[in-house]
C-alpha cells in the first residue's frame, strides 16, 4: 500500500510540476507579446488647421470615440475590469493632467490610432484599432486636428494592467490578439467621397467598428465578452432588418427602440455615437447593409 501511495505522490507531483512549467511558459510568451516593440514608417499625414477640417474631426470623434473615452474625452476608469486577470482604462485624450494630449506628437496619434502602439512602439490594447486602421488619411488628420483643440480634463488613467493569470489567458487566445497583430499597417488610406452611397456606407460602418460586435459578416452572434450572455443581432437582410424600411432603421437608431417595440441595450450599443451620425450617413449605412447577402442569424 505504501508503494501505491508513493507512486500516486510521484504522479501527482509530476503533473503539478508540468502544470507549473506550462504556466511559466505561457506567462513568458504572453508578456513578451504584450511588451514587444514595433516600428512602422512615418505616415506622411499632414494635420490641417482650418476650421472645416477641425469640425470634420470633431464629427468623426463624436461618432466613433466617445463611447469608450466618454463625452469629455477624459477616459473611463475602469473601462473593463476582471478581478485577478486585468483592468483596462480608456485613455484620457485631452491635454489635462493624466492625458496624452500634452505629450503626443502628430505621428504618435497615428501610431496609436492606425497601428495600435504607443510612442515607444509597444502594443496598446485598443480593440477599435482594427476599425480605425481603415480610416482615411484625410479623416485621420482631421481627427488629430480636433483632438489638439479639446478642453483639458484632469483624470488619471492606467491603461492596460495585466495580472500574471492575464498573461497566461492571453497566450491561450481568450483575449484575442493585440490590435497591432491584426491590422495591415497600410499608409496612404483613401475613403470614398462622402454621400448617400453603398460605398460610403461601407466605409462609415467599418470605421464605426460595427463588426467588432456584429462579426465580420455582420450576421451577429454571441457577444464577445463571455461575462455578458446576449446574442448580437444579424444586420444582413437575413435578420430582422430585412423587414424594415430605411425610415424604420434610422428611427430605431435615433430612439433606441425597434419597430417591434424592443429596446436596444444602451450598455452595449453605442447609441450616443450613432445618434451623432447624420441622416445621410445612416442612409448610406442602410444602403450598404441592404446590399449584403441575406445570412441566417448566428447564435454561437
Amino acid at each position: 500500500m505504501k508503494k501505491v501511495f508513493k507512486w500516486i505522490g510521484i504522479v501527482l507531483g509530476s503533473l503539478i510540476g508540468l502544470i507549473l512549467l506550462a504556466a511559466v511558459i505561457l506567462y513568458g510568451i504572453g508578456k513578451a507579446r504584450m511588451n514587444k516593440t514595433y516600428d512602422f514608417p512615418p505616415s506622411g499625414i499632414v494635420v490641417p488647421t482650418d476650421e472645416a477640417s477641425v469640425a470634420r474631426g470633431r464629427h468623426i470623434v463624436e461618432t466613433t470615440c466617445i463611447g469608450c473615452h466618454t463625452a469629455d474625452l477624459g477616459g473611463k476608469v475602469p473601462f473593463v475590469a476582471v478581478n485577478g486577470i486585468m483592468t483596462l482604462d480608456s485613455a484620457n485624450l485631452t491635454s489635462g493632467e493624466g492625458g496624452i494630449g500634452g505629450e503626443f506628437a502628430d505621428e504618435d496619434y497615428v501610431r496609436a490610432i492606425r497601428h495600435g502602439i504607443d510612442p515607444e512602439g509597444k502594443p496598446i490594447y485598443m480593440p477599435s484599432v482594427t476599425a480605425f486602421a481603415q480610416m482615411s488619411d484625410e479623416d485621420l488628420g482631421a481627427v488629430i486636428a480636433y483632438l489638439k483643440t479639446v478642453p483639458p480634463v484632469d483624470r488619471a488613467t492606467n491603461g492596460f494592467q495585466v495580472e500574471p493569470m492575464g498573461y497566461i489567458i492571453f497566450t491561450l487566445g481568450l483575449f484575442g490578439n493585440m490590435p497591432v497583430e491584426d491590422v495591415d499597417h497600410e499608409n496612404n488610406v483613401a475613403a470614398p467621397v462622402p454621400g448617400v452611397t453603398v460605398e460610403y456606407g461601407e466605409y462609415r460602418l467599418a470605421v464605426g467598428d460595427c463588426r467588432g460586435c456584429h462579426y465580420p459578416d455582420l450576421a451577429g452572434g454571441k457577444y464577445g465578452d463571455p461575462t455578458i450572455n446576449i446574442v448580437v443581432p444579424n444586420l444582413t437582410p437575413g435578420g430582422e432588418l430585412g423587414s424594415w424600411t430605411a425610415e424604420q432603421f434610422i428611427q430605431t437608431l435615433r430612439t433606441g427602440v425597434t419597430p417591434s417595440g424592443h429596446s436596444l441595450n444602451s450598455n452595449i450599443m453605442p447609441l450616443d455615437e450613432i445618434n451623432n451620425l447624420t441622416d445621410d450617413e445612416l442612409m448610406a449605412i442602410w444602403l450598404y447593409l441592404q446590399s449584403l447577402p441575406a445570412l441566417p442569424q448566428r447564435t454561437e
